[in-house]
């Protein structure tokens, strides 16, 4: 299951700004990735609605040479540019033959130069089948595996459409944690049925088995789903409420807290420098490459930042590479106000939160400060000098906050 923010924002719409001083290098404040989108998954979850498709035959040779030739054409874009982080999300790219991911990144490496402590990440699926080529992913050079377990109970994980048993997700995580030095996996709360002592209980077995790093979301009903089908005819019975699960989530930081991951984000606990690297990208305002089909990119060329898209269907993003040479639909500039509010939205979603020096550089004037003082009189944003940032009480209510500064 893909964390959000590996989706890119749609571009919000700012007030428009006269002086601003953008030297088109912003994105050197968090560095450059690259997202590479697997398609493909065993079956559709019905609460998913990331670009996944199921197939009974893929041609894992012609997948890995469209991939290649991407890798070399975004790298004519961008030569010399250090890579911090490789992403491999989907679907599920632990259906990847691990050969093919071993040269995927033997091309990546040798296209541009690497960051000494390059981040991998891999999405993996906690089947038997998969689980038993954790080793060959990680001979492959992935350095960090990130395990889609979503429940510990069988019951709630049919009820996901899972392929998984609870036992084979304890045993891939073990599995994975012999692999890898850093494991995180996801779970998913507030579904049906789940109560509040449900959710401690699962969690505090989570916890138990010493993650350095935990993606934690709030189950949510989107649109054209199956799940969003099933709950607009009335049948998706038992879910909490609305107070059931905000206390899910305010147990979620307590008990992440005491166990020493704290929230670095929204949805994401991380022991002290176990954060996804990667997702820092993305949520500090950086430039990232996306490859493959559905998948977004922010690249600043020639000093312009551009909204990069590919093809959502795997089948016409393959024959957009073998016939026209790119996967890239047309990019779109993103102005300075659009680059200002989409950091702004990002970065307050971070603990850390938001640079207001760098805001104001990007958008051409400080945001409004009577509105900053207001939200900070009702507890819900802090700022320590030149940083602002959503207190505990302000992250549960992020999209009212960001509203009020956007206004």
């Amino acid at each position: 299951m893909n964390a959000p923010a590996r989706r890119p924002p749609a571009h919000p719409v700012a007030q428009a700004r006269s002086a601003r001083v953008d030297d088109g290098a912003d994105w050197r404040s968090a560095g450059f990735g690259l997202y590479l989108h697997w398609p493909f998954c065993a079956a559709k979850c019905p609460y998913c609605d990331f670009n996944s498709h199921v197939s009974d035959r893929i041609d894992q040779r012609r997948w890995e040479r469209a991939y290649l030739a991407e890798i070399d054409r975004v790298a004519a874009l961008t030569p010399g540019r250090v890579l911090g982080s490789v992403f491999l999300g989907g679907g599920t790219p632990s259906l990847m033959d691990p050969d093919l991911v071993a040269a995927v990144l033997a091309r990546i490496r040798a296209r541009w130069p690497v960051a000494n402590d390059l981040e991998v990440t891999l999405e993996a699926n906690p089947t038997s089948a998969e689980a038993a080529r954790f080793a060959a992913f990680r001979d492959a050079g992935v350095s960090r595996l990130s395990l889609g377990v979503q429940a510990l109970n069988d019951t709630d994980l049919r009820a996901l459409g899972r392929l998984h048993s609870a036992a084979q997700a304890r045993g891939a995580r073990d599995m994975a944690a012999v692999a890898f030095d850093r494991v995180s996996f996801d779970l998913i709360y507030a579904r049906q049925h789940q109560s509040l002592a449900d959710w401690r209980a699962e969690l505090t077995e989570a916890l138990a088995m010493g993650p350095d790093h935990l993606s934690l979301y709030q189950l949510t009903i989107e649109p054209g789903t199956a799940f969003g089908a099933r709950h607009a005819a009335g049948g998706l019975r038992g879910l909490p409420d609305d107070d059931c699960a905000a206390d899910m989530y305010a147990l979620t930081q307590e008990l992440c807290d005491a166990a020493g991951l704290p929230a670095y984000e929204v949805s994401n606990h991380a022991r002290p420098g176990a954060e996804s690297r990667h997702n820092l990208i993305y949520w500090r305002g950086g430039d990232w490459a996306g490859i493959g089909p559905g998948a977004h990119g922010r690249l600043t060329l020639d000093g312009q930042r551009r909204a990069t898209t590919t093809p959502l269907a795997p089948a016409a993003w393959l024959d957009a590479v073998e016939r026209a040479g790119s996967g890239a639909q047309p990019d779109e500039g993103v102005s300075p106000d659009e680059h200002a509010a989409e950091y702004l939205m990002m970065s307050l979603r971070l603990t850390e939160g938001t640079d207001l020096g760098r805001h104001a550089r990007l958008s051409g004037a400080p945001l409004d400060p009577a509105r900053i003082a207001a939200l900070e009189a009702d507890g819900l944003v802090a700022r320590d000098g030149d940083r602002l940032a959503c207190t505990p009480a302000g992250r549960v209510v992020l999209n009212g906050v960001l509203r009020a500064l956007l206004a």
